[in-house]
């Protein structure tokens, strides 16, 4: 990388420390050496990504040389999808004079900042210690490396992945920050339309199904009217970038998944999963490769993760699972939701083993969040009395605190209650 590149490296690190001591001072349960064992992960990421670069094709090369050669002012790039990437570039590219290195080191910044956005998501709604097999899960999943990999890049990844943590950490607490919620969809809406409307359609069922009492129902009105609208606005435009047919939306979506599908199978790394059962198009996108099906060595790195993935999602089998979401709150029944309407249209419109990697970097992080939630519920929440559940002593009978009823049984299995436990008024 560049000297001046290497150089940005510690002033964003300096310069995130503020950030850092504010939400610490804020959130009891911010974590800043964490946050900052995640930069530097983060950052050896960015470097091998960088290598990576260097001995194979990347996209980011080519967002450098349109960005900087392309376009005239800085509007002119302004739309969806890979162009609006070259929007973003072009004040630092063609004002600022940054060179591919600091845009890569710049965009890097951006994934990071993803990473703080959905670590305070989990951490607000899961405040206490988590453990699981003797770690700490949550700083686990913000170690993986494949997640770091693809959002350390200048490109798409990096900067949706800083829209859906923005959007969704928003989304957490609305009425404080609807700001943060509404830049956060901006910016996942001018990137990827589509992957906007998933959003929007888990924001609009999370929050109208939640079971969360603390929230109006009015503001869930406000909240699914909102969402509804924005769909109806932008429906042509994002099934237009599709390349659907807003007349027939099915049918144009049965051929353009065949079709890409079938592209995508041609490749070094292609997979034939056009006659896969929608099922196993899923276990595909969110499992594999592992080991045996790795097409190269970065394959086999990814597998160990996928490994980690399916240990994960073992976690999901340990009780009533389904009777937990049906009852959970927006923010979950939302994660999930996403989660599974965008594997869905992304397992069927892909064949190829890298991309499949690359994508499923920008979901798998709602997957998490519903996976870690259910285990905090198992280890905190589940056997907890709500204060309205309670049972009322009787009125003429008061327990005192230094001695709790006690219970036995007798050689015949009946369950009954030690005298002298209580103390009759």
């Amino acid at each position: 990388m560049g000297f001046i590149a290497i150089i940005l490296i510690p002033i964003f690190f300096v310069l995130i420390q503020p950030m850092h001591d504010s939400m610490q001072r804020k959130y009891a349960w911010y974590d800043k050496s964490l946050m900052n064992r995640v930069y530097w992960m983060h950052v050896v990421m960015a470097i091998i990504y960088f290598l990576y670069t260097v001995f194979n094709r990347s996209d980011s090369r080519e967002y450098f040389r349109k960005t900087s050669e392309a376009y005239n002012d800085w509007l002119e790039p302004y739309t969806t999808g890979t162009q609006f990437i070259h929007f973003l570039a072009y004040p630092f590219v063609n004002w600022l004079q940054f060179n591919y290195e600091m845009m890569m080191a710049l965009f890097a910044f951006f994934g990071y900042l993803g990473f703080v956005c959905f670590y305070c998501y989990f951490k607000e709604n899961m405040p206490k210690p988590l453990t699981w097999h003797g770690i700490d899960p949550i700083a686990a999943v913000l170690m993986l490396p494949n997640m770091h990999f693809w959002t350390s890049s200048l490109g798409k990844g990096s900067a949706i992945f800083l829209g859906l943590g923005m959007a969704i950490w928003g989304l957490s607490n609305p009425p404080k920050r609807w700001v943060l919620l509404v830049l956060g969809l901006l910016l996942v809406y001018h990137i990827r339309p589509h992957v906007f409307l998933f959003m929007a359609v888990g924001i609009g069922f999370g929050y109208f199904f939640g079971q969360q009492k603390k929230i109006p129902l009015w503001q869930k009105w406000a909240v699914v009217l909102v969402t509804i609208g924005g769909m109806v606005l932008l429906y042509d435009k994002i099934l237009g970038f599709a390349g659907l047919d807003s007349e027939n939306v099915v049918e144009s979506f049965d051929k353009f998944s065949g079709k890409r599908s079938f592209e995508l199978s041609k490749s070094g790394s292609g997979v034939d999963m056009s006659n896969y059962p929608l099922l196993l198009k899923l276990f595909t996108f969110w499992f594999r490769p592992l080991f045996v099906d790795a097409p190269n060595a970065l394959g086999i790195f990814v597998s160990l993760e996928n490994l980690v993935y399916i240990l994960l999602t073992i976690e999901l089998f340990k009780g009533k699972v389904v009777r937990w979401w049906l009852r959970s709150d927006a923010l979950v029944k939302s994660s999930l939701v996403i989660f599974i309407a965008a594997s869905i249209a992304l397992s069927t419109t892909m064949s190829n083993l890298g991309i499949i990697i690359r994508q499923k970097s920008m979901v798998m992080y709602f997957y998490f969040f519903v996976v870690l939630r259910y285990m905090y519920y198992r280890q905190y929440e589940m056997h907890a009395v709500a204060p309205n559940d309670a049972v009322p002593a009787a009125p003429d009978m008061h327990i005192t605190e230094e001695r709790k009823p006690k219970y036995v049984r007798n050689k015949q299995g009946k369950i009954l209650l030690k005298r002298g436990l209580f103390q009759v008024k």
